[in-house]
């Protein structure tokens, strides 16, 4: 948030002023409206420095700037974070172990995280790329009760890949 310019900070001869509740006052002095807000123990914050002549309302600035902060944090709690988890394969892996891993991945789906599968292909099994595709197709099946594939499985170099997303209930 850029800082607002207050009181003795604002320079300009005339200002549009505003008054705490809201109603315009016309145009006045600068000095003027800094003896009003004075007198009510308020500040006199320029609010929009662009206008011509520019515009400066008489507030609290305190409290303000608290309202402002506290808006903003109510803000961020309202943001979901998506993170991505990555489980990673073989093209040869055991059944228990596909399992194994298909359970770790549907507790990170219940989480409502997205998780990359990768099945790694080294030496020759990069010939036989099928295995890995049947593998990533038997975890989607595994999986499929708490998440959807988000992205088909795709060959990327010695990797192929897939993004399963959680179930929207």
């Amino acid at each position: 948030m850029k800082e607002l310019q207050i009181n003795e900070e604002i320079r300009d001869r005339e200002i549009r002023l505003i008054s705490e509740a809201g109603e315009q006052l016309g145009v006045v002095p600068c000095k003027e409206a800094q003896k009003m807000a004075e007198e009510k123990e308020l500040d006199l914050v320029k609010i929009s420095p662009n206008a011509k002549p520019p515009v400066c309302k008489i507030m609290d600035y305190g409290k303000y700037k608290y309202e402002l902060a506290k808006k903003e944090k109510e803000a961020k709690k309202k943001q979901k974070i998506i993170s991505i988890k990555e489980i990673r394969l073989t093209p040869n892996i055991e059944e228990n172990d596909l399992q194994t891993k298909a359970k770790k991945a549907n507790g990170f789906l219940k989480d409502e995280d997205k998780v990359k599968v990768s099945v790694r292909f080294r030496g020759r099994e990069l010939g036989n790329t099928a295995a890995g595709r049947e593998v990533l197709e038997r975890f989607a099946e595994l999986t499929s009760e708490n998440g959807v594939i988000d992205k088909k499985p795709k060959l990327e170099g010695r990797n192929m890949v897939m993004f399963l997303s959680p179930k929207s209930s």
